[in-house]
């Protein structure tokens, strides 16, 4: 068995083994490994192949980190696609931990969710707007009617 064929060999391991991880990150690995073989293919030096499997397995573990996949979530403001945009809520009591913004943990619909003060807002207890989602955070204004 040639040096190649180990190298590609092992690569379709860790795409298996990936299928049932459900991470990308081994398919990262398992596309160094083919660029590795490739190198092995073309008569490489065996610790040019290491190197070419490692730096192709970094940039598109690299890519891969700076892709959608891994971006944090932006707050949510438009109401017709998240009707709780606009609701109201009640607030019996804040909190100020130390990085400086107001936090809570109100019964709405059914469940608990963790609540937060915009900027702009009076920390005081009665009832608020929802005004952004921010993955299960709900951000809040003060109701004024």
């Amino acid at each position: 068995m040639s040096i190649w064929m180990i190298w590609l060999a092992v690569a379709g391991i860790l795409v298996a083994i990936e299928i049932f991880s459900g991470t990308f990150y081994l398919l990262m690995i398992a596309i160094g490994l083919a660029a590795g073989g490739l190198a092995a293919m073309a008569g490489a030096h065996v610790s040019v192949q290491f190197i070419v499997a490692g730096v192709v397995g970094l940039l598109v573990t690299l890519i891969l980190r700076k892709s959608r996949l891994f971006r944090k979530p932006h707050p949510q403001r438009n109401p017709a696609v998240y009707l709780d945009i606009g609701q109201t809520l009640d607030v019996g009591k804040w909190e100020k931990p130390d990085d400086g913004n107001y936090r809570a943990r109100v019964n709405y619909r059914g469940a608990l969710w963790d609540v937060e003060l915009l900027p702009e807002a009076e920390p005081k207890a009665g009832q608020f707007v929802i005004r952004e989602i921010r993955g299960a955070v709900l951000l809040v204004d003060n109701c004024h009617e």
